[in-house]
């Protein structure tokens, strides 16, 4: 499977626990006994004494180390002297010492001078000689030439036959010698040379013999043919060449690898810089390493494979980025909540508990809800528009208009009826088909509610006995349901107007009107080309206590009004069959069916429009008007109108004329009064305003904070002033407050809890659930709360109990346990809950570098523990459980230091997405050919899939 196993990791030494303990350095304080020939280390609670380079010993005692007594010599080709800690080479007479201080080349003394020759100037090694041209011959100071006289056999005769110096004996005869450094031969003419002088022609070593000098080398050199010179080989000491050598007829001659340059002295390589030179290439950060460099990339971006290219990493990507929604940016992103959630441990949402906040502002009660909040009234009151009052409900009184008019008239046999809705008017285009909708006018009264929870503007405006509830249904042939304005009408139609019954108290009527064909589980026994409309009509009446007598009472009442009821549903079913039934809304007449069939209406106006009927499109409520409803015919009038305010209203609390914060009024709406002294009040369209409490007043009227109150002391965020005792109280566990000057702390959101009282920011808020999913092929394990800080004092236990013939992978991209507090925090993964038991991996430190292991046991017990102490982002670590067989490579490849030497590789491990491939792979390696060879290409480094194919491609071999 090759690149499939691109596993893991980096390093597989376990941090070692060490708490930081308070040390002496003694060598900066000068109380140590090292040498004064040492080098004082300080160490924890001691200092060690190294001698220094040249020095031997146990550091507090050190003394010269002779490099020249070595049989190496020191490295010296001549002559070594030892000094102090170090040594030096000289060369003999007529050699100079070589740029590396070891070897000795020969002086050209006739290079200057001449070599004070008269004539001839000649080099050899180490010396030279002079001669003379033809007809003369060398005086006796070797240097000067004399010429040759004609006559008598005596010095000055050039057949006298010496080979250096004649010298006229006494006797008239002559006599050879020879210079400095040579001997005679036996047969008294000739010179030898010894090794007395020019190292006896030796470049190095030179050995009398019988047959006079013989030359040697020293053993990092090879012997010329010459038999005197001395070159560098290859085969000794690689010719001192750093790196690559050749050899060659002068000696050896050195090369360098990549990323190398050759240094003047030829032998040494110096690395080359590449981030010099255009930052290497790179797109963010080059670090140069020995024969290379490496570019890598801020935090919050990834290296291309180009390994040059830097790519922003879209961290909203990956799983469990976010609670809720994820925005990703240039290098780093962010979290957002829904509205009513607040954020905290960075990624996560808890619901804000807005009755924590001086009673969500409710008058009365306030009960919290999942992104929500909402206030309660006590029984014989009900929510006011601004859903945060509470007003009376009142009763009904005589003669009150209803909001319904249902009316009949009959003309002969022709009947019609009309509904006429005067407010709340809801219009429901079908979600099913477009040969659908629902009408509804006025109020149905609830029933089986609490008064305390009917927390809508549009419930009951009063109490009244229970309605009398009629539902009927009615069909209509050959038409198709279509709420349209009436067309100009029949003559006979013109003028008529049917008047309301007497007495009639209709409250609410629901129709719906449906030309679907779907059966609902019956047989349609219409024909297909036959449309056939069913309306279904529900009314309530009411029935007024008020109106009882003393021969009829309520229950005699609600049977007259039940009587009434059903006469007009008889009329109403005529009038439907006739086509002669109408919906007035807002002084319009709609029809409820058309003939012949045309298109139908399936507009659904947006809360802020109404339906139009006579252009039949939806129209933006006009200023001084607001709709809070979808499908609605008609807008609601603003309290107290004149007409200004925003177009399109979607609530009142958008209508003009609100009363601005400081200030109420008894609807909530202009004119409006001041908060008196000693009160505020912080939101519009108010019925009152928040005391102090506490006795305390308020600098001026209309003050719109409890700011305003003049209080005794100032108190700082992580308290909330106390009007009972006057004084700053500490906010207790799980709350916080982040602002000065207030009366209240904030309860921290969802199942969160601070770590102390005074808490100062929701931050500081903490999830202690221990998080994790133990999955039996791959899982992850994560510390309460993160990425946020988690909590003090909490304890975690995770198992992980692979299948059957499986081994576990462990990946800690990075861990962060602070390790000022002496190991409070530790995180540890064992065989079992035994201490004394087989342990994988124990760390109470922070690492950002990335460490892969495996599991030295089948299961892992993992235990997480956190102090009262300092507290920090903690980890998320992901495992893998791959086959057994496969144990040798996976090991193979973790153990390689090559695979977290590199920063690229490191941030491999970091990627998530990429991690999670991988361990697909590895936990089901059919998974690999879903992959192609390019899209690994794509996600890997070169330097890792070369490092990894080398692996598996031994791990494979002996299968080929």
């Amino acid at each position: 499977y090759g690149e499939y196993l691109l596993l893991l990791s980096l390093d597989l030494t376990v941090p070692s626990i060490s708490p930081c303990l308070s040390d002496v350095d003694e060598c900066a304080e000068q109380i140590d006994n090292c040498s004064t020939d040492a080098i004082c280390q300080n160490t924890l609670k001691s200092y060690k004494c190294i001698c220094k380079s040249g020095y031997k010993g146990d550091g507090k005692h050190c003394e010269d180390l002779d490099e020249c007594a070595s049989e190496y010599n020191g490295g010296c080709v001549h002559d070594c002297i030892n000094i102090p800690g170090n040594y030096r080479c000289i060369c003999y007479d007529g050699f100079r010492l070589a740029h590396d201080g070891h070897n000795c080349l020969d002086v050209d003394e006739c290079s200057e001078g001449n070599g004070g020759c008269q004539q001839i100037c000649v080099n050899m090694m180490g010396s030279y000689e002079c001669r003379c041209r033809e007809g003369f011959f060398l005086s006796d100071n070797q240097h000067t030439c004399i010429q040759r006289p004609k006559g008598y056999p005596t010095c000055m005769d050039k057949n006298h036959g010496c080979a250096h110096i004649c010298r006229e004996t006494p006797k008239g005869g002559i006599a050879c010698e020879c210079r400095p450094g040579f001997q005679l031969t036996r047969n008294m003419r000739d010179c030898k040379l010894t090794c007395n002088y020019g190292n006896g022609g030796c470049q190095h070593i030179c050995e009398e013999t019988d047959h006079g000098p013989r030359c040697a080398c020293h053993m990092k050199f090879a012997l010329q043919t010459d038999e005197k010179t001395c070159v560098e080989t290859c085969l000794v000491n690689n010719g001192g060449c750093d790196s690559t050598c050749h050899d060659a007829v002068t000696g050896v001659r050195c090369s360098c690898p990549v990323g190398f340059t050759l240094q003047p002295d030829r032998k040494t390589c110096k690395d080359i810089d590449e981030c010099r030179l255009n930052n290497g290439g790179c797109d963010h950060v080059c670090r140069n390493t020995v024969g290379s460099f490496e570019c890598s990339c801020k935090k919050g971006y990834k290296l291309l494979t180009n390994e040059r290219t830097c790519q922003d990493i879209d961290e909203c990507s990956f799983d469990r980025a976010c609670d809720h929604s994820c925005v990703n940016s240039p290098g780093s992103f962010q979290c957002f909540c829904h509205k009513g959630y607040v954020l905290y441990g960075l990624a996560h949402c808890g619901d804000i508990d807005e009755c924590s906040i001086n009673r969500g502002s409710c008058k009365y009660g306030c009960v919290n809800t999942q992104g929500s909040y909402e206030c309660t009234c006590p029984t014989g009151y009900k929510l006011h528009w601004n859903r945060k009052d509470c007003i009376e409900l009142v009763k009904c009184l005589p003669g009150l208009a209803p909001k319904t008019t249902l009316t009949c008239s009959k003309t002969g046999k022709k009947e019609s009826c009309s509904l006429t809705c005067t407010s709340k008017a809801h219009y429901l285009a079908g979600r099913e088909s477009d040969s659908s909708y629902t009408v509804s006018c006025g109020i149905p009264i609830l029933r089986g509610k609490s008064p305390a929870r009917l927390n809508t503007s549009s419930s009951p405006s009063c109490i009244g006995a229970p309605p009398v509830k009629q539902t009927a249904s009615f069909k209509i042939k050959d038409a198709k349901c279509h709420l349209h304005p009436k067309l100009t009408g029949r003559a006979e139609d013109r003028g008529r107007s049917g008047q309301p019954c007497n007495n009639c108290l209709v409250t609410f009527v629901n129709l719906k009107c449906d030309s679907s064909k779907k059966g609902k589980g019956r047989r349609v026994r219409n024909p297909t080309n036959k449309e056939v409309t069913r309306i279904t009509l529900e009314l309530e009446a009411e029935v007024k206590p008020g109106d009882t007598t003393g021969s009829c009472n309520l229950s005699c009442l609600r049977q007259r009004m039940e009587k009434q009821v059903k006469t007009y549903i008889k009329a109403l079913k005529k009038s439907i069959n006739q086509e002669r039934f109408l919906i007035r809304v807002a002084g319009l007449e709609y029809e409820v069916a058309q003939k012949p069939l045309l298109a139908i209406l399936s507009v659904r106006c947006l809360p802020g429009s109404y339906y139009q009927g006579e252009q039949e499109r939806c129209i933006q409520c006009p200023p001084g008007t607001f709709q809070e409803r979808e499908g609605q015919l008609a807008c609601d009038l603003c309290p107290g109108s004149d007409g200004h305010g925003p177009a399109g209203a979607r609530n009142i609390s958008s209508c003009a004329g609100q009363c601005p914060t400081g200030y109420f009024s008894s609807d909530g709406f202009q004119p409006c009064q001041p908060c008196p002294f000693g009160s505020y009040q912080p939101d519009l369209g108010r019925t009152l305003c928040f005391p102090c409490g506490g006795g305390l007043s308020t600098k001026r009227e209309g003050s719109s904070s409890f700011h305003d109150c003049e209080v005794k002391v100032q108190c700082s965020p992580g308290h909330y002033y106390n009007t009972t005792v006057h004084r700053c109280i500490r906010c207790p566990l799980g709350s916080y407050q982040t602002e000065f000057r207030q009366n209240y702390c904030i309860t921290c959101p969802g199942n969160t809890t601070t770590d102390f009282d005074g808490a100062t920011s929701v931050s500081q808020c903490k999830n202690g659930e221990c998080r994790g999913e133990m999955g039996e092929f791959t899982g992850y394990i994560e510390s309460p709360n993160y990425p946020g800080n988690y909590p003090a004092n909490v304890e975690c236990i995770w198992i992980i109990n692979p299948p059957n013939k499986r081994k576990i992978l462990m990946v800690v991209p990075e861990i962060f346990l602070p390790s000022e507090d002496e190991c409070g925090d530790v995180l540890v993964m064992r065989k079992n809950w035994s201490a004394t038991s087989i342990t994988t991996y124990e760390t109470c430190q922070t690492y950002e570098r990335p460490i892969a292991f495996t599991a030295r046991s089948r299961r892992l017990w993992i235990n997480f523990k956190s102090n009262e102490a300092n507290s920090a982002r903690g980890f998320q670590i992901p495992y893998v459980t791959y086959d057994e067989d496969y144990e040798q490579l996976v090991e193979d490849i973790v153990r390689d230091g090559r695979l977290y030497a590199s920063e690229n590789h490191q941030e491999i491990l970091k990627d998530k997405k990429l991690i999670k491939t991988l361990f697909d792979v590895l936990a089901h390696p059919n998974n690999y050919f879903k992959y192609t060879t390019r899209e690994f290409s794509e996600m890997l480094p070169h330097s890792f899939l070369r490092l990894i194919s080398s692996k598996v491609s031994a791990f494979l071999r002996p299968y080929k």
